[in-house]
């Protein structure tokens, strides 16, 4: 293992998106920087450029520029176009002869994967370790490599103040960026349907543009349905005032069309929110129908109004999604996952580039 040569740790670099000082999404990548560097590993990362060309230039550089400053890298794997972003990032990686670990996100990589399965092998199989974040992607794509780690996305529980909703209001969140894949204007329709059952049911959403129409749409449709002033729109707010913005409601509501293991979901059950989802992606094995969450179809308004109500109508419902919530968000916490991410980039570091199938140690992969 080669370290950094101040504490002995490895030196990484990782690859991702790192724009929400530019307003983007706050990805995994831009947690997980912050807590290496605090756990003594030297850390650099890319890219915070805010344009997709830019970006990846400043990706392919800095792998290259930096070479000399890191002993191993991290990369983030989307299906679609930041698929090649990948490749490209990786080719450069070898050249270099750093060996990187890939870390696959996002409900669309099956679909893509299945579609180009050779270029999806090679590469997987070039890299030193894969890494999945949920029980979804990694029962869909271990054909493509067998020997995936399961290293779940985290959030630091303490700053998420638990309340227990034993007693829920009829107070819903929407915490998403307005684009169509996770289908804002079902919030709105649902609660369409209950705003005539209970008089003062709000619904609050915040969360970025992403520039798709979805928030325009979203507000016209508030205005077709009369629920102008049940619906609020907060915009996009700073990732610490999340856990804020997330817990204000009583019920939580996860209206995407596919989806993998959203941070936002547990975010909520560490408040104590009652969680209302699609059942789509990784979301079923992320969490239990009936005991952690309601699960409902995609895209049905009357099976998220339905289940909406059983929260504030039937007794006790409430109170054990919350106290079932929390616990389950306890599992995700940094203290347990963090480990795991070390002990990786250790074992990672140092090996040659183009050494695939690190075989991980039983305690990696729990």
């Amino acid at each position: 293992m080669t370290g950094n040569g101040r504490t002995g740790k490895p030196s990484v670099l990782l690859v991702g998106s790192f724009l929400s000082a530019s307003g983007g999404s706050r990805q995994v990548c831009e947690e997980l920087a912050p807590r290496l560097s605090a756990a003594g590993l030297s850390v650099l990362t890319t890219s915070s450029k805010p344009g997709r060309a830019a970006r990846l230039a400043d990706m392919v550089s800095t792998c290259w520029r930096e070479r000399r400053r890191y002993t191993a890298a991290q990369v983030d794997v989307f299906s679609g176009p930041a698929f090649i972003w990948a490749e490209a990032v990786c080719w450069t990686l070898r050249r270099a002869g750093k060996p990187y670990i890939l870390t696959l996100h996002g409900g669309g990589l099956p679909e893509f994967f299945r579609r180009r399965p050779n270029r999806a092998r090679a590469l997987l199989h070039s890299a030193a370790a894969v890494t999945v974040p949920s029980g979804f992607l990694l029962e869909k794509l271990r054909s493509y490599r067998p020997d995936m780690l399961l290293i779940p996305n985290a959030l630091e529980v303490s700053r998420y103040a638990f309340r227990p909703r034993s007693n829920p209001r009829p107070e819903l969140t929407w915490l998403r960026a307005f684009h169509p894949v996770y289908n804002p204007m079902l919030a709105v329709q649902a609660a369409a349907r209950l705003a005539g059952e209970f008089a003062g049911l709000k619904l609050t959403m915040t969360g970025p543009d992403k520039g798709e129409g979805a928030l325009e749409e979203t507000r016209a449709l508030c205005d077709s349905l009369g629920l102008n002033g049940r619906v609020t729109f907060r915009g996009p707010v700073p990732k610490d005032q999340v856990p804020e913005a997330i817990g204000a409601g009583d019920i939580y509501l996860n209206t995407t069309n596919a989806d993998n293991t959203p941070v936002t979901v547990l975010e909520a059950m560490a408040t104590g929110a009652c969680v209302v989802t699609t059942r789509v992606g990784g979301i079923p094995y992320l969490v239990e129908d009936g005991a952690e969450a309601l699960l409902v179809p995609p895209g049905d308004p009357a099976a998220m109004a339905a289940a909406i109500r059983r929260i504030l109508t039937e007794p006790g419902l409430a109170a054990r999604l919350s106290d079932a919530g929390r616990k389950k968000a306890e599992l995700f916490d940094w203290n347990t996952v963090l480990p795991r991410w070390i002990s990786l980039f250790e074992s990672v570091s140092g090996r040659e580039c183009g050494q695939p199938g690190y075989q991980a140690r039983r305690d990696l992969s729990q």
